[in-house]
């Protein structure tokens, strides 16, 4: 599958917690570092997530922030 999305990251799905409209999806990148996703029921359900599965993040914003410790 290619995509015109720039901002992809590899991931591992870590967790799923199905809701009854949305999805809690918790993906592991490559690092430790963990996102978390907030997804439709349909859509999780639809990509037949299942934790260990390899994934991608896509990141679509139109603002991001940065901040310093």
């Amino acid at each position: 599958m290619e995509l015109s999305a720039r901002n992809q990251l590899a991931a591992t799905v870590k967790s799923v917690r199905l809701g009854t409209i949305t999805a809690e999806v918790v993906l592991e990148l490559n690092g430790g570092q963990e996102l978390v996703a907030a997804i439709t029921r349909g859509s999780a359900e639809h990509l037949h997530l299942q934790p260990g599965d390899r994934a991608f993040a896509l990141v679509k914003a139109t603002e991001l922030m940065v901040g310093i410790p």
